[in-house]
């Protein structure tokens, strides 16, 4: 009967507050790679809104810098590392045929 008249209290947790990941003063901007490159996956993907924790405008405006980057060429448009990496160059088993008349 006591537990009924009790407000409600939310519990009494701390948490640490993320700071935002662009400042008031960062521009996006296609030429600012530092800014840029932290909303790309290791695969050159973007990151979507939720992962990066900005606001739809901001990811929008990234969205079109890493688009002009990479139209421009300052930035993959995939990021396959493994492709290029080969470590043993395996020999081709198929020859050219010989033409016999």
């Amino acid at each position: 009967m006591n537990k009924s008249k009790r407000p409600f209290t939310k519990s009494k947790r701390s948490f640490r507050r993320r700071l935002p990941p662009i400042q008031s003063g960062d521009r996006i901007d296609y030429r600012n790679m530092s800014l840029i490159s932290r909303f790309i996956s290791e695969q050159g993907k973007i990151l979507s809104r939720r992962v990066n924790r900005v606001t739809l405008k901001q990811q929008r405006l990234i969205t079109i810098a890493i688009k002009q980057a990479r139209i421009l060429a300052l930035l993959p448009f995939l990021n396959n590392q493994k492709q290029f990496e080969r470590g043993e160059s395996t020999p081709r088993t198929t020859s050219l045929r010989t033409r016999k008349t």
